[in-house]
């Protein structure tokens, strides 16, 4: 054998035993959910007018997560999903690279000085609270432990504010925007669903003064391609069957009269966040075996393009927003998430989760089928991107 081919052999093995080196370390490194902080993250900042809707989720162990779920203690259980039980990681180490820009890097201190003396409120369903709580995390990494606090008060708010910025970060439990039999923030689980499209005033006048409005509904409207309407002359009892997108188109006006006559443009920056979706339907992403959906999910939905992956969402209902929100000139930023998260079919709390306030046993989180929750998101997880995109249109010049 020659000195040559010994030597190209020798550099064979040795390229060989790297390579399965680094494998069994990714592997390793992230099974378990004990993560560690990252260096600072060097990306270019992205350009005025890029489209964040477009692009890819990238692997990255280093710069993800961007904070700790046991550094976070106001994190509720229903988000906690390493705590609850689940072993891998991978899903907390996932960045989203738009196509043709990159996201700003999400520093708190930058965010915490643009806010202080502020209130930022985010209005809507348990997504919205996702994101509510995932800005809190983000959030609470760049303050002192003694200026933190968390206010559960007993109308529809949770508040968390920082003393020494002077700031309140907000949730209001509204899920149809406007009032329904299902406005109460502990006890909403209720079958038949009835909503008054034109009544909004009431609940709404606790949503001002703010300097950040933060609005998303959309969940609470998929359970039947009809919903209940109380008649404009009438009382709870008095309700017609209407379709989905004619109540839902309704409401956004609604929703869209009250911005115009009370928001103030120039002092209150206005955000609607998008549809997130849901994965319960393996058979989009050609899952065989059953197994709930996403129950059993480690990785994201491969794609060869920056577009979306059918997942039964109904777009037309963020088309509706975006029709009503221009014919009525208002003010409104349309953070469009539906793609992204389309992808992500491993970030939701599947069974390492609460229900109706308890831990699921063994036997539950063994029933994947049965009892995953392919809505809700782990934190730290997906919804910390939608922050990070928010945070671009808040903290840019």
């Amino acid at each position: 054998m020659s000195n040559s081919y010994e030597g190209k052999l020798a550099l064979l093995s040795i390229t060989a035993f790297v390579a399965v080196a680094t494998f069994l370390h990714l592997i390793a490194s992230n099974y378990y959910c004990t993560v560690g902080f990252a260096p600072p993250d060097l990306r270019r900042p992205s350009s005025d007018g890029c489209d964040y809707s477009r692009g890819k989720w990238v692997f990255d162990d280093v710069s993800r997560p961007l904070y700790r779920e046991e550094e976070c203690g106001f994190l509720t259980a229903q988000v906690t999903c390493c705590k609850n039980g689940r072993k891998d990681s991978l899903y907390q180490k996932w960045r989203w690279q738009p196509t043709n820009c990159s996201l700003p890097k999400f520093d708190a201190r930058i965010l915490l000085e643009k806010l202080k003396g502020k209130r930022v409120l985010f209005v809507g369903d348990s997504l919205m609270r996702n994101q509510w709580e995932s800005m809190v995390c983000l959030l609470n990494s760049g303050a002192s432990p003694v200026d933190r606090k968390m206010w559960k008060l007993g109308v529809p708010f949770s508040i968390f504010s920082i003393q020494e910025y002077n700031v309140s970060v907000e949730f209001y439990w509204a899920p149809f925007l406007v009032d329904s039999n299902s406005d109460d923030p502990r006890n909403h689980t209720i079958s038949e669903r009835i909503i008054k499209p034109d009544s909004i005033s009431g609940r709404a006048e606790l949503w001002i003064p703010a300097d950040v409005l933060v609005f998303n509904t959309y969940i609470w409207w998929m359970n039947h391609p009809t919903i209940k309407v109380v008649s404009s002359d009438g009382g709870w009892n008095s309700t017609e069957e209407v379709d989905r997108t004619v109540a839902f188109e309704k409401v956004i006006t609604t929703w869209a009269d009250w911005m115009r006559r009370n928001v103030d443009r120039a002092a209150t920056s206005s955000f609607f966040v998008g549809l997130s979706p849901i994965h319960h339907k393996g058979a989009y992403w050609n899952k065989t075996g059953g197994g709930g959906g996403c129950g059993g999910e480690t990785l994201p939905i491969a794609a060869d393009s920056d577009g979306a992956v059918e997942m039964g969402t109904d777009r037309g209902l963020l088309e509706i927003v975006k029709k009503v929100i221009k014919g009525s000139g208002i003010q409104v930023t349309v953070v469009d998430i539906t793609a992204m998260s389309e992808h992500r079919k491993d970030g939701h709390t599947s069974v390492y989760t609460v229900r109706q306030g308890k831990l699921l046993t063994p036997e539950q989180q063994a029933d994947t089928a049965s009892f995953a929750d392919c809505l809700h998101w782990c934190l730290p997880g997906v919804p910390d991107v939608w922050n990070e995109i928010l945070y671009s249109y808040i903290v840019k010049p």
